[in-house]
């Protein structure tokens, strides 16, 4: 029931957060099934909110995703925030906001990119740098690349010129 009950609660915020920018739209709200090969994971259960496009306009479609999705990353950074604030840690989770096949879409690209440079990187042997990355985008990356030993990752510079590095790991 607890499970439920999250899932509902970011279903309700992001309905009421649409209708108070004059957006009418339904919600879908789906677990995430994540399988980890240690069994019990420590990461909070994670929520897709699928904002149903059906009703909204292409012009309303382009404006919550926004240029390169930063409308999107947005409403997800509030949406995590905001439903976690005050939760206690077994009521907490991770909210990914989805419209119109863009998360799936990027998704893909990432990985994408990431392979790439992981490629670069082993035939030249020099650092590959990632640019124009959101956070979320960064850390997918790192995630990706974790599992591939010869290879180490990390972010360099400030925001809002922060960018992703791939190199050869150092040898221990």
């Amino acid at each position: 029931m607890v499970a439920d009950s999250r899932m509902q609660r970011g279903q309700q915020w992001l309905k009421t957060l649409l209708q108070l920018c004059g957006i009418n739209a339904n919600i879908k709200a789906e677990l995430e099934s994540t399988v980890t090969g240690a069994g019990e994971s420590k990461e909070p259960d994670s929520y897709w909110l699928t904002i149903d496009e059906m009703n909204l306009t292409p012009e309303q479609i382009q404006v919550l995703i926004g240029p390169g999705g930063a409308v999107l990353d947005a409403i997800q950074y509030l949406a995590n925030s905001i439903l976690n604030l005050n939760q206690p840690q077994e009521q907490q989770a991770s909210y990914t906001v989805e419209l119109n096949g863009y998360r799936v879409r990027r998704q893909a690209e990432i990985r994408a990119l990431a392979q790439l440079a992981a490629q670069q990187v082993r035939a030249t042997g020099r650092e590959v740098e990632i640019k124009s990355l959101s956070s979320a985008e960064r850390r997918q990356i790192h995630t990706f690349l974790k599992d591939f030993s010869d290879l180490e990752t990390f972010s360099r510079g400030k925001e809002p010129h922060r960018n992703l590095v791939v190199r050869l790991a150092s040898p221990e």
